[in-house]
């Protein structure tokens, strides 16, 4: 069976080189395969979504020399997350949740968490459904609903699903219609995607997505978690600290076809390295 994958960029910044570097791999493992790559537009991040920056990814990435299949943006598909949020909640694997994100901090500090993981502060406590809330996976309850879950990750091997690794993550936010883990799990099921190509940043994500699969019925895909581009202070690059836009580069005449290759060689511009594993 050949493979589909896929790229879904957030219209909320410029692609930089690590966008680039993660759109060649899903692009180059789908060609090698005889599979599909796709591309889809993740365009529910609010005020953020800038609506002009499709183009702009497009152009990108024709520039970079990729061929995809386009399939419907996340806006498209509002009346899917909210049926399945509804779905969740009506099996009770859902609460509310109305504390702030420095509530949440603190609360994490004094329970000994690391990060901002969320303790449990709103979980089997009434809530005044007035005030802004959010909507939590109650995670432990959903494990007991599922039982052990494993995945594969092609880098990684077979793993352990642990979505207590985030705690009981966001699914429907105050100002949005599904965050981030409800979204991409149900748009990948929707769109085929047989492997899930992303950053090792997101590793312990698929944890959750893979909990989220076995709850809604979802097909189970196999994951390529790709090491990162780091700057020259060893993080990642990221549209918030400004990094280098593709699009500069293209429209300043560079050679695309030339820097794809290059990405692929893993031969970078200066200041940019590749995450060791």
């Amino acid at each position: 069976m050949s493979i589909v994958t896929r790229f879904a960029p957030s219209p909320n910044g410029m692609l930089h080189l690590g966008h680039a570097y993660a759109a060649i791999v899903a692009h180059d493992l789908a060609q090698a395969r005889g599979g599909r790559f796709l591309l889809r537009i993740e365009d529910i991040d609010g005020a953020r979504s800038q609506p002009e920056l499709p183009d702009a990814f497009r152009a990108d990435l024709a520039w970079l020399g990729l061929k995809w299949e386009e399939v419907p943006a996340q806006s498209t598909r509002l009346a899917d997350y909210a049926e399945a949020a509804v779905r969740l909640e009506s099996e009770g694997l859902l609460y509310r949740c109305v504390c702030t994100r420095t509530e949440i901090v603190a609360a994490a500090r004094v329970a000994g968490l690391e990060g901002p993981i969320y303790p449990g502060t709103c979980k089997g406590r009434a809530v005044d459904l007035a005030l802004p809330h959010v909507l939590r996976l109650d995670v432990a309850e959903a494990l007991r609903y599922t039982g052990p879950l494993v995945w594969v990750d092609e880098m990684a091997g077979e793993q352990a699903a642990r979505p207590e690794l985030l705690g009981d993550v966001v699914l429907v936010r105050k100002d949005e219609p599904a965050s981030y883990h409800l979204a991409a799990t149900l748009d990948d099921a929707a769109d085929g995607v047989t492997l899930v190509t992303r950053g090792r940043d997101l590793f312990t994500a698929s944890h959750v997505h893979r909990l989220l699969q076995a709850l809604l019925g979802l097909a189970l895909p196999v994951w390529h978690h790709h090491p990162l581009l780091l700057d020259e202070q060893g993080r990642k690059l990221a549209k918030r600290r400004g990094s280098p836009a593709v699009a500069d580069l293209r429209l300043a005449g560079g050679d695309g076809l030339l820097l794809a290759q290059q990405l692929r060689l893993r031969r970078f511009p200066a200041g940019i390295s590749l995450e060791r594993a």
